[in-house]
């Protein structure tokens, strides 16, 4: 809408992997806190995945495409970031 292309992330079981480490922690949903007993990190489990979900669209940065949650193929680009900040508010927006 306004000519920034967004990264669809699946957001299934992406809690359950150690941002640090990489390691597959299961737990059930009522386990708010995630601790990695390969490595030892604990954080709120939110946080977790919101790290991961990170991680997982930084990887796509530079591709022409990606499949998304829904598997259509979407343009990627990162908003937020160091590097995308200096074309914030020179795109206009698609009519």
């Amino acid at each position: 809408m306004f000519g920034v292309v967004t990264i669809a992330v699946p957001p299934h079981y992406i809690s359950q992997n150690c941002s640090k480490c990489g390691e597959l922690i299961k737990k059930s949903l009522s386990q708010r806190t995630h601790r990695c007993h390969h490595c030892g990190f604990v954080l709120l489990r939110d946080w977790n995945a919101a790290i991961n979900i990170l991680e997982l669209a930084l990887r796509t940065v530079g591709h022409m495409g990606t499949l998304n949650a829904s598997g259509d193929i979407d343009k990627s680009i990162c908003e937020g970031t160091p590097q995308c900040k200096s074309s914030r508010g020179k795109r206009k927006p698609q009519k």
